[in-house]
């Protein structure tokens, strides 16, 4: 007899308060037959599960029974415990009372399996936190936000907006949020948000917002196809950056081919090589690359 089984039938009757031998049969893919026998097994084991029949009948729980912990088995306690645990990671409000009250229910030791730190590198940790304490705050209490955005175009901006989720995408945290002056949906990146505070003000979630692709970053770029070469003493930094379908491996180094979004981050990411890069497609990438040398070249040369 399948325990995953049982369960289902357990959370359905929870669910739903009742329901027909037919119902179940069709949720657990079994038999009317099949279904019986459960109910049989469950009320032997002293689940408070009743069959009546008539109009009103069906198949129907206790009220105010609450399920026991003993219909998981140990894998699932466990499960159970590490998915309150990547909650208690990102600090989700509760979260590790919850984590130690379901520890002592279950007799089971913590999973001490994961950490989170939003933190980057050389940044003041406890500054941080409290942007995303703050954004925490304003998502799960429908709070409108208001920040100074500091945009790719070089324009410093005073937003409100009003946040629906926090997005981790390609090495970086945004907030997806509904913008009142454009009347739409907007990625921000949380990196260049700053003076972020609670206005007071309150919203109502959008029917439309969870059904919503996210949109791609206003500054992010147009998706550009390239190649690119490099020495084998690259190999670490390509593969931070890349999937590894888009690296192959060559006599003298590697080849890299992907499309990246042509913005300031791929010129500064390409430039950052210095002459240990090769820019094989497209010849427009080359070029710009060469006037922006020549640039800071007439730069350096003028301070002299």
């Amino acid at each position: 007899m399948s325990e995953s089984r049982l369960f289902k039938i357990i959370y359905h009757l929870l669910d739903k308060g009742r329901a027909s031998a037919p119902e179940l049969a069709e949720v657990c893919e079994v038999s009317v037959r099949t279904i019986y026998r459960d109910i049989d097994m469950l009320s032997g084991a002293g689940i408070p599960i009743y069959a009546n029949t008539g109009r009103n009948g069906g198949i129907r729980l206790q009220d105010h029974f609450m399920l026991r912990n003993a219909i998981l088995s140990e894998k699932e306690k466990q499960e159970i415990l590490m998915g309150v645990q990547s909650l208690s990671a990102i600090q989700y409000p509760a979260a590790d009372d919850i984590l130690m009250k379901l520890g002592a229910v279950f007799q089971t030791a913590q999973a001490n399996w994961i950490e989170v730190d939003f933190s980057r590198w050389g940044s003041i940790k406890e500054k941080e936190q409290k942007v995303f304490d703050i954004l925490k705050q304003a998502i799960l209490e429908r709070k409108v936000i208001r920040f100074t955005y500091y945009s790719s175009s070089g324009n410093t901006l005073r937003r409100d907006a009003e946040p629906v989720k926090l997005l981790y995408k390609d090495k970086s945290w945004y907030v997806f949020a509904f913008c009142p002056e454009k009347s739409d949906y907007r990625l921000f990146r949380v990196s260049r948000m700053k003076e972020i505070v609670l206005t007071g003000k309150t919203f109502e979630m959008k029917a439309e917002s969870s059904n919503l692709v996210l949109p791609i970053p206003e500054d992010l770029g147009a998706l550009l196809q390239l190649e690119l070469s490099f020495p084998d003493e690259c190999g670490y930094r390509l593969y931070d950056t890349f999937d590894e379908s888009a690296i192959s491996k060559t006599e003298s180094g590697y080849k890299v081919q992907a499309a990246l979004p042509e913005n300031e981050w791929l010129y500064d990411f390409i430039m950052s090589f210095g002459d240990k890069v090769t820019v094989i497609w497209p010849e427009r990438l080359k070029d710009n690359i060469i006037q922006r040398y020549e640039n800071a070249l007439r730069h350096y040369r003028k301070e002299q």
